[in-house]
């Protein structure tokens, strides 16, 4: 995952190691009873490595049992050897009422060349078990002790947001005929799916419990890997290579004594890649089953010289296989879209990405993301300072990045409204002579339509046309994402970025433009607030002389100060109504 991905940022930065209370840290030597048939680390014993290492981290801040309630996609990036040793870090990145955030870490060490490299990362909840009298444990809060834990810390918030909403999105994609249905019976040669099927019963006993009594979440997972990987194996008639398992939803307990029932089916087969769905079910001698678990692995299959195999084609059952069949494609997409948005460079064009309801929640997670990472940035250097407002820029290869910040008399939660209401932004901003809401996405994103003054040749900007010049208005279709406060700490964000809809393609009238990064962040700091606008690339109305671009910025600011401080108590009638539209 590269440029602003969950976690992560572009480029690594020095910062002052600080330590962090609640981190825990594993290191484990594989052995070959570690191992699978290549003497490579098999996923489900890393499983139960990272599922033990992020409960001590959250047991550590919590002060109180936990237990896993999920753990977010997992991607492997690179396989691990027998003799190499595995370093896991854990540490809490944020604690809401009753539930907390880990983020992992996996590296890889080879001790004989001294070479470390990143295997995976995760982002696991557990949540607290009830006291003795059965109460509920409160949790205290979480204190960021460094710029990148805050950066995490808010960021928890958002990937919250995704989470609630993770199991919904495949049946509103289906339901709303967002994705193009499959035939599945045009293959004559494919492989009928119930061929794939696998069904297994384990036992629990003490050894697959933790030291609350419960089975053991990873020892959970791990069995569902194991049976995922015989469905796998059963179609492609080799030794598949586990690379992703979307997430792992834990819905209920189970004890010692319970028989857990695990089934597998390939959902899908693509070319160098299969889909299967695994289910995980407990019971006891008397009584109806219980549903434990479910997830979806996605396997590749690699040669002698590690290229990917073509991949026979499956023939799903009637009804329910279709059912699989069909919301397999749905996920394979949602992957496809995530990891376009997330991998789009600040360099390449165009920038911006298609908007379509399936990649929404990704898109409005990763706009919001992207905002707080840039402004989190350790590099910014103050080129000019007037009145108490400052302008930060920022270079980081090929992209130069700027920052305004100052304080307005303002409380904090009226300029959100007010600054979140872009319709409104031409009345204080003459950047935008024009700004249209083209659709309202729901209550917290929606996409405008922004049309700016022309391009001057030579001037500081990259329009994807190649219509420069006199005369020219330049336009942009954004995504606005805003968002609240979600606890102390956090910032109002109004974060703003480019996307493409097939309804308002580019025309001959306008140079279309793009933005991969813009918005604003609001602190509370006594009874003011800052205002921060931060953008990743040199807006195309901008001279390229320092000197005047901060005398750009320092008018655009005066003007929406005057615009807040006009608004400060009260909203007109029109401005409300938007506001709760």
């Amino acid at each position: 995952m590269s440029v602003f991905s969950s976690g992560e940022e572009e480029e690594e930065e020095e910062e002052e190691e600080i330590v962090n209370p609640t981190e825990v840290k594993m290191s484990q030597i594989v052995m070959p009873c570690h191992s699978n048939h290549r003497q490579e680390l098999s996923v489900g014993q890393l499983l139960k490595w990272i599922d033990s290492t992020a409960c001590l981290s959250a047991e550590r801040h919590a002060a109180c049992p936990c237990v896993t309630a999920s753990m977010d996609d997992i991607h492997f990036e690179h396989t691990i050897s027998v003799g190499q040793v595995v370093n896991i870090k854990a540490k809490v990145n944020r604690a809401f009422n009753t539930s907390l955030e880990v983020g992992i870490q996996v590296s890889c060490e080879d001790l004989f060349s001294d070479r470390h490299w990143r295997v995976c990362h995760a982002y696991a909840t557990f949540v607290t078990q009830r006291s003795n009298t059965g109460e509920k444990v409160t949790l205290k809060a979480i204190l960021p002790q460094s710029q990148k834990e805050q950066v995490e810390y808010s960021l928890a918030a958002e990937r919250r947001r995704v989470r609630m909403v993770h199991d919904d999105i495949i049946k509103d994609l289906l339901s709303n005929g967002s994705i193009q249905q499959a035939d599945s019976s045009t293959v004559d040669d494919a492989m009928a799916a119930e061929r794939t099927r696998v069904e297994s019963v384990e036992l629990v006993l003490p050894p697959h419990t933790n030291h609350q009594v419960n089975t053991f979440g990873g020892q959970i997972m791990a069995w569902m890997v194991n049976v995922a990987t015989i469905a796998a194996s059963r179609l492609c008639q080799a030794h598949p290579t586990l690379r992703t398992i979307d997430m792992f939803t834990f819905r209920g307990p189970s004890q010692i004594g319970d028989r857990l029932l695990l089934r597998a089916i390939v959902n899908n087969a693509f070319k160098n890649s299969i889909e299967v769905g695994v289910r995980a079910e407990a019971y006891q001698e008397e009584g109806p089953n219980r549903h434990i678990n479910s997830a979806f692995m996605i396997f590749e299959v690699l040669d002698n010289h590690g290229k990917l195999c073509t991949l026979p084609r499956i023939r799903p059952e009637p009804l329910e296989g279709e059912r699989r069949f069909q919301e397999a494609i749905a996920r394979k997409k949602i992957r496809l879209d995530r990891k376009y948005i997330i991998s789009c460079k600040q360099t390449e064009v165009p920038l911006s990405v298609p908007w379509d309801p399936r990649n929404q929640v990704y898109l409005s997670y990763n706009n919001v993301s992207a905002l707080k990472m840039l402004a989190a940035r350790k590099k910014w250097r103050l080129s000019s300072e007037k009145d108490k407002v400052h302008l930060y820029t920022l270079e980081q290869k090929l992209v130069l990045s700027f920052r305004v910040e100052a304080e307005v008399d303002v409380p904090a939660h009226r300029a959100f409204c007010l600054l979140a209401e872009l319709s409104n932004r031409p009345s204080w901003d003459t950047h935008y002579q024009k700004c249209e809401l083209i659709h309202r996405v729901d209550a917290d994103d929606f996409l405008y339509r922004v049309v700016t003054p022309s391009v001057h040749h030579g001037g500081v900007g990259s329009p994807t046309s190649a219509k420069e010049g006199e005369g020219i208005l330049q336009d942009f279709i954004l995504l606005a994402s805003k968002r609240r406060p979600c606890g102390s700490g956090d910032p109002y964000v109004i974060a703003l970025r480019s996307v493409s809809l097939p309804t308002h393609p580019p025309t001959e009238e306008y140079n279309r433009g793009e933005v991969l990064c813009a918005g604003f962040t609001i602190l509370e700091t006594k009874n003011n607030i800052y205002y921060n606008q931060a953008s990743p690339e040199v807006l195309p109305y901008i001279s390229n002389d320092i000197a005047g671009l901060s005398s750009s910025f320092y008018h655009t600011f005066c003007s929406c100060s005057q615009y807040l401080t006009r608004n400060r108590l009260t909203l007109g009638r029109s401005l409300q109504t938007s506001i709760l539209v």
